[in-house]
């Protein structure tokens, strides 16, 4: 990157999606005096009666939870997608509705209230991620589920309605629009070149070391160069993967690892559990075949200037393009300076 693009407005192209961001690093001199938030609450008991994802506890809809003592998973009480919906469409001029069906879970990361993944034994994540791959691979093959969607949501900011760590997963008839937008880019460029556009986008990061955060003999953690949220980061596997059910043994242990160095670091940046939004695109369950594909996780935090301060997406942002104040250089440098031992832990 040149001085100038350091330093000044300018466009960047996500791959992705075929979208641009607008970048604006002169504007972090600006003062702040808008909303400010709570700081997240992290003193937190390992067992709360009143919690209805806590084992053993009475959920929501009536129904007991087991007494798990690892990651556990059940149809959501109040699920946003319904599985057997009639299909049927509506067409009235330039009005158009359709049905769409499908099946919403929630996935409980630990028996224990209190612990968030950075918080989590890399062991423990690894069993995490063996009900991702359980859940992608039978929700996968239902007859009529051709998009499975795996991501969690952390804390209030981000609309979490419980503290108990865990995510969730809609697999539903129709693809997302999301993962649309990076079919037709990922397909294009397997077309004309033979490789996934994200083998030949990691191979580049690596060489040049500018953005990345974390990384070990499988996996990388990484600012994307086209990032829209202040610290946003995406894991993404070295080897063309089309999704998380063709991880080997080694590979999803690597990705535990990565998953819990990432996660500390996102809390030690304001000495806070930090919020995001985190989500898992990977190919299609719809029959077909995606060499295209390169699984990833992408991470979308809201935090700006510090614990209480968020960013929000307005205005300009609403209207016309994506914004952001530091660049994706300047977050990876952040990030990647930050320790590896969660601030609770350094004294």
């Amino acid at each position: 990157m040149t001085n100038s693009f350091n330093d000044n407005p300018h466009r960047r192209l996500n791959i992705l999606t075929g979208e641009w961001i607008l970048v604006s690093p002169h504007r972090t001199k600006r003062p702040w005096q808008g909303k400010t938030e709570k700081s997240a609450t992290t003193d937190l008991p390992e067992y709360e009666p009143s919690c209805y994802l806590c084992p053993t506890n009475e959920r929501m809809g009536g129904e007991f939870n087991p007494s798990y003592d690892k990651p556990y998973s059940f149809v959501n009480d109040f699920s946003a997608l319904l599985p057997n919906v009639q299909e049927e469409s509506y067409k009235n001029g330039l009005l158009y509705a359709e049905s769409e069906s499908g099946i919403c879970k929630v996935v409980c990361f630990s028996p224990n209230h209190s612990l968030t993944l950075p918080l989590m034994s890399v062991p423990d994540i690894v069993d995490v991620i063996s009900l991702w791959q359980k859940e992608y691979k039978e929700l996968g093959a239902i007859d009529g589920i051709n998009h499975v969607q795996i991501f969690e949501n952390k804390g209030d900011i981000m609309g979490c309605s419980n503290p108990h760590p865990h995510g969730q997963i809609w697999a539903q008839n129709k693809i997302p629009q999301e993962v649309h937008k990076k079919i037709g880019n990922q397909k294009a460029y397997w077309e004309k070149h033979g490789r996934s556009i994200l083998e030949d986008y990691v191979e580049q990061e690596l060489q040049l070391d500018e953005r990345i955060i974390v990384e070990n003999e499988h996996f990388v953690a990484l600012t994307p160069y086209w990032a829209v949220w202040p610290y946003e980061a995406m894991i993404l596997p070295k080897r063309k993967l089309a999704h998380i059910g063709l991880l080997s043994e080694s590979e999803k242990l690597a990705y535990a690892q990565i998953l819990k160095q990432l996660t500390i670091r996102y809390d030690n940046i304001f000495n806070t559990s930090f919020p995001y939004s985190a989500g898992i695109h990977q190919a299609p369950t719809d029959g077909k075949e995606h060499p295209e594909w390169h699984f990833h996780m992408l991470f979308y935090p809201p935090l700006l200037r510090s614990a209480t301060v968020k960013k929000f997406m307005v205005g300009y942002e609403m209207f016309a393009n994506p914004q952001r104040d530091i660049t994706a250089e300047q977050a990876a440098v952040t990030m990647k300076s930050l320790s590896n031992v969660h601030y609770s832990n350094l004294g």
